[in-house]
């Protein structure tokens, strides 16, 4: 059970926040339990919606970004975000079952992705205070400038997801997943 109201439908969300989850529903067919809770605060739900955007068009791979999320949901132990992400690291990203049990666990079978998830796992665990070797790091497996904003961008994201998900007892939509590392 929720702690506070999930909209049953787009029509009982906030109006300012039915637009956006029309918006949700024609991109993925439904509207995910996420989305729906966090309408409860239409400029909360812009704010995601408008994050996850730019990022998606940004310059991190798919895979990559998946990755990341599947290893912060473990972190922060969100259930909802590892149900999901396994989703879609499986379905969408195309990610073998090891692959996400590895990011899981905070690293990746693929070298220059490896990278990346032990650079946001330090992220997390040290919240946000990495030191030059760790940006050196991420510039030596390949990392661009960009991509290791956009790295950092999506530790936070994916860490909005956790905490609101967690806090707000979001019901998971997705196939559930066990808490420990498959």
């Amino acid at each position: 059970m929720t702690r506070i109201p999930l909209p049953t439908s787009i029509e009982t969300a906030p109006v300012a926040a039915q637009p956006l989850l029309e918006g949700v529903k024609k991109m993925l067919g439904s509207v995910p339990n996420l989305f729906r809770i966090t309408a409860n605060s239409p400029a909360a739900l812009e704010g995601y919606l408008g994050l996850n955007t730019a990022l998606a068009n940004g310059s991190l791979a798919a895979q990559t970004r998946e990755r990341i999320a599947l290893a912060v949901a473990q972190i922060n132990g969100c259930q909802y975000c590892l149900a999901a992400h396994t989703y879609l690291g499986t379905n969408v990203a195309k990610l073998s079952e090891a692959e996400i049990a590895a990011n899981r666990a905070g690293k990746s079978h693929d070298a220059k992705a490896d990278a990346a998830v032990r650079f946001a796992v330090k992220l997390v665990g040290e919240r946000g205070h990495v030191g030059d070797a760790d940006i050196a790091a991420l510039k030596s497996a390949g990392y661009s400038e960009a991509e290791i904003v956009e790295i950092v961008a999506h530790v936070a994201l994916n860490t909005l997801t956790n905490y609101l998900n967690s806090a707000l007892d979001t019901p998971i939509d997705f196939p559930v997943v066990s808490a420990k590392v498959a």
